[in-house]
Order: C-alpha cells, then structure tokens, then sequence
C-alpha cells in the first residue's frame, strides 16, 4: 500500500467538510485513470490539490503530461467532482 499521497485542502473546509469528501473521491477517480493506463509514476508526481470556490489546483512535485492533467480534468468534471472543467495546474 502507498501511503504517500497527496495533501487535501479546500478553501471553507471547516464550514463545509464535504469538499474535502469530494476532493478525496476525485483524486481517487484521477488515481484509478492512472491505473487504468499503467501509469505507475503518477501518484508519486502529485503533491497537493486544492478546491478553490469551485476551482481544483493541482499542485505537482514534478511536471505533469498532458495525459496526467486529463486525469484530473476527467474527475472534476464527473459527477463525483464540481462537474466543470475548471482546473488549474502548478508546479
């Protein structure tokens, strides 16, 4: 088991936990697309996301691939995420 993973932050986290409920969900969703893909060196490239009013910030220990940003795109979009395509990507 990787134990490693990314830190969870929203913006109004303590008046509204179910953000970081759902930023879990996401990174989990983001997680299994890497999987899926035999991406074995994403979980380790992610160092934090953050929820922004509606935003997701990827932060990156490392520069991402265009294929590894879809992840998170693909999530937040989905109804386990915002269901938008905003997000934004720092390293």
């Amino acid at each position: 088991m990787f134990l490693d993973h990314p830190i969870i932050t929203a913006t109004n986290s303590f008046t509204e936990p179910d953000r970081i409920e759902r930023l879990t969900r996401v990174y989990g969703y983001a997680a299994a697309l890497a999987d899926q893909a035999a991406n074995v060196g994403f979980i380790e490239k992610v160092a934090q996301i953050h929820d922004h009013k509606g935003t997701l910030i990827v932060f990156w220990h490392e520069a991402p691939s265009e294929v590894e940003k879809q992840y998170f795109v693909q999530a937040w979009a989905s109804k386990i995420g915002d269901g938008s395509t905003n997000v934004e990507h720092e390293i």
